[in-house]
């Protein structure tokens, strides 16, 4: 059965949706993402997929505080991205409640510090963030196409110990017209041992059932559980 994952992005403690990665199309959804997180778990849900959209764009974390209050009033299981840079960072994030993070543009950029990461907590608690577009590796926040290959990208890193990768698709994301599922099948294909969460482009109950049949292992829903096209009463089949 397909792992749920509901994600919450935040932009200065705010529930936040972005279209393609575009900054300029941030719609604001919630003041309060702790709502939100609340209502998940008592839909059932586990586990949420919080992103520090500040943090993508700048140097450092930036909205713990909203990661603590989260972690510290839910029974979720946490796993947290965005401005990742560093281990204060990660020491921050863990700290503050996150049970796993996803590190992207850190694996691009600073492979050593990762690698480090890796070896220290291991792949059940660091997961890999794979961006790509036209199977390429984008990086801070999708504002940057690194033009690394995506499949060596993965390989690379199930190596020194990564076993979950979320792939999100940026032509996908935020536009509910469907997510790569041929992407998240061949990837199933080509790593047989990997942990495929898919994001982006989720539209419908529909679009989980496919990835479900397809054997993706998990599916991160964001734009559609907000604009209504999927309910908590259209999950509870998977929770």
């Amino acid at each position: 059965m397909i792992e749920i994952i509901p994600a919450i992005d935040i932009i200065e403690g705010k529930c936040v949706r972005l279209s393609q990665g575009d900054y300029n199309s941030k719609k604001i959804y919630n003041e309060n993402p702790l709502e939100i997180a609340k209502q998940y778990e008592d839909a059932g849900i586990k586990r949420l997929h919080l992103v520090d959209l500040d943090g993508a764009k700048s140097k450092t974390i930036v909205n713990h505080k909203t990661l603590e209050t989260i972690a510290k009033s839910t029974s979720l299981i946490v796993d947290f991205g965005g401005g990742l840079k560093s281990n204060n960072d990660l020491k921050i994030a863990f700290e503050c409640g996150a049970q796993m993070i996803t590190g992207g543009s850190i694996a691009v950029k600073d492979s050593d510090t990762f690698n480090q990461w890796l070896s220290i907590y291991s792949g059940e608690k660091i997961i890999l963030g794979a961006d790509v577009k036209d199977e390429k590796i984008a990086v801070t926040g999708w504002l940057e196409n690194s033009g690394i290959d995506m499949w060596q990208f993965i390989s690379n890193y199930m190596i020194k110990g990564v076993t979950k990768v979320i792939c999100t698709d940026i032509s996908k994301d935020g536009m509910l017209q469907g997510p790569s599922t041929e992407l998240y099948v061949k990837m199933k294909q080509y790593f047989t041992r990997l942990y495929v969460i898919a994001s982006g482009g989720i539209s419908c109950i529909k679009d989980v059932e496919i990835l479900n049949d397809k054997g993706v292992d998990a599916v991160i829903i964001g734009k559609a559980i907000y604009e209504g096209k999927i309910s908590m009463k259209d999950l509870q089949a998977f929770l």
